[in-house]
């Protein structure tokens, strides 16, 4: 019996506490995820005030950072995630100009 596999993305959203532009972020990759990743997809929230030793492993430099963990190769996007285009090409997950 063949087992279907089912590809998760795993992201990973750098914030650095409850600023508006962290805020933004979240909820603009939660919206996009649920519209184009729909069951397919984990969030993890990275709060570098409480964990700054976890900036070193994906290299970040600035906040918010969204972190595309898998499907590889790992991609950043860096800002508030407003341009929903952007975003998604971003992420490949909608190729450019589709």
């Amino acid at each position: 019996m063949k087992k279907e596999v089912v590809k998760e993305w795993q992201l990973r959203l750098y914030i650095a506490g409850q600023t508006p532009k962290s805020i933004t972020a979240l909820e603009n990759i939660k919206k996009y995820a649920e519209e184009y990743l729909k069951g397919k997809y984990s969030i993890e929230i990275v709060d570098l005030l409480k964990n700054p030793q976890l900036a070193e492993g994906d290299q970040i430099f600035a906040v918010p950072t969204l972190v595309r963990k898998f499907p590889e190769p790992i991609r950043k996007i860096i800002g508030d995630l407003s341009n929903e285009e952007r975003v998604l090409v971003g992420l490949n997950i909608k190729p450019l100009n589709s």
